[in-house]
């Protein structure tokens, strides 16, 4: 998914002047990174706040059209108001299409209906990461990971080291192999079980 935003160079700076962007419906937000220097640019409030809005948005190779002038970018951060509508600042990373950049990801779980664990067992499945850190080129940047549950069954989980990535890009594991997902037995049926070991004994 391809995302482009409009933005114009800002040369005001201080909380008085994002202030008045603010009234203008402007965004104050900043481009730093690479070889150039760190650029003040001011964007239109309604367009990155509906970008915002949207999960690729997030993890994807962003264009910024700076007067004219493309820029290749990565949303690192967005200040937004405690509880209205309100886009306060945005951080963008310039991005070399010939280096590998680190960059979280969010999992996509699908199949969870007719995983084992929960179609015959009646489990719930437990998503224990909502999103991944992966290496790759930006180009080779994915929208998301796909983590398949067909096979799940109640007690398993799925690990960082079984699920499929594209071409070109890697996980960024920190230690050990962490679990994605894994499905639990409903506290009723546990229970329930155990009752009837007991008895059985």
């Amino acid at each position: 998914m391809k995302f482009e935003l409009t933005a114009q160079k800002r040369t005001l700076h201080g909380s008085g002047a994002s202030r008045r962007l603010r009234h203008a419906n402007k965004v104050p937000a900043i481009v730093y990174g690479g070889t150039a220097a760190p650029m003040s640019i001011q964007l239109e409030h309604n367009q990155i706040l509906l970008s915002l809005k949207k999960e690729g948005f997030h993890s994807s190779v962003l264009t910024l059209n700076i007067d004219g002038t493309m820029e290749t970018v990565l949303l690192r951060d967005a200040q937004v108001h405690a509880y209205k509508a309100l886009v306060l600042h945005c951080d963008f990373q310039r991005v070399d299409t010939t280096h590998a950049i680190h960059q979280k990801v969010p999992l996509h779980f699908i199949n969870a209906d007719i995983a084992p664990g929960v179609k015959l067992s009646g489990g719930n499945v437990s998503h224990v990461m909502g999103e991944i850190e992966v290496v790759c080129l930006p180009q080779d940047l994915p929208a998301f990971i796909e983590v398949d549950l067909k096979d799940l069954a109640v007690g398993h989980s799925i690990h960082i080291s079984q699920l499929t990535f594209p071409a070109g890009v890697k996980p960024l594991v920190h230690g050990d192999d962490g679990v994605v997902a894994l499905i639990q037995a409903k506290k009723g049926a546990a229970a329930a079980e155990g009752e009837a070991e007991a008895a059985s004994a």
